[in-house]
């Protein structure tokens, strides 16, 4: 069997508002054409990865449980609109508490992870984010990059972004430019 292409989406700031270390299923609320978008992956048979860098929970303020809880509520909204995520990957760590790690963006180990568990080509794949780490490890993994910034995207990441991989208005306009290409 062939390795399928997925599409590795950022959750906060991306599909999801960043109300910074949600840890609460009741913050979770969805950006606007999100669903849309994740809807277009599933009817396209794109798997949809979450990787997520979730360093609350090395800093204490949350647990991975939580992070789990989050996660199932991001999934029961977008499947009140007819779409769904595959699968998720956290990385718990961040260095200044837990030391390095290779799982935390932009090490590329949530993503292996990911191909591994789910059959999938990492060069043939889009990895869409809000930050220049959530869409590096792509570039890194030989796939396609694609930077949809928000009012917090700091401006050196919109210029790295632009150097070396796209910059698109909406996570709806990544999904049509990747999906377009897949033809």
């Amino acid at each position: 069997m062939t390795a399928r292409p997925a599409a590795y989406l950022d959750r906060d700031g991306t599909i999801m508002y960043d109300f910074h270390y949600t840890d609460q299923p009741e913050d979770v609320l969805l950006l606007g054409g999100a669903a849309r978008a994740v809807r277009r992956l599933n009817e396209a048979g794109v798997p949809v990865i979450v990787a997520t860098n979730q360093s609350g929970i090395a800093r204490g303020f949350f647990t991975m449980e939580d992070a789990e809880r989050v996660n199932a509520r991001l999934q029961q909204l977008l499947n009140a609109e007819g779409a769904h995520v595959d699968g998720f990957y956290v990385c718990p760590h961040h260095p200044d508490f837990t030391g390095p790690c290779a799982c935390r963006k932009p090490g590329t180990l949530l993503f292996e992870r990911a191909a591994a568990d789910y059959g999938l080509d990492v060069a043939r794949s889009v990895y869409v984010g809000d930050r220049f780490r959530d869409v590096e490890p792509g570039l890194t993994l030989g796939g396609t990059g694609i930077l949809v910034p928000n009012d917090e995207t700091p401006e050196g990441d919109i210029a790295k972004a632009r150097e070396r991989a796209l910059v698109m208005t909406t996570l709806g306009d990544a999904v049509a430019h990747f999906l377009d290409g897949q033809r």
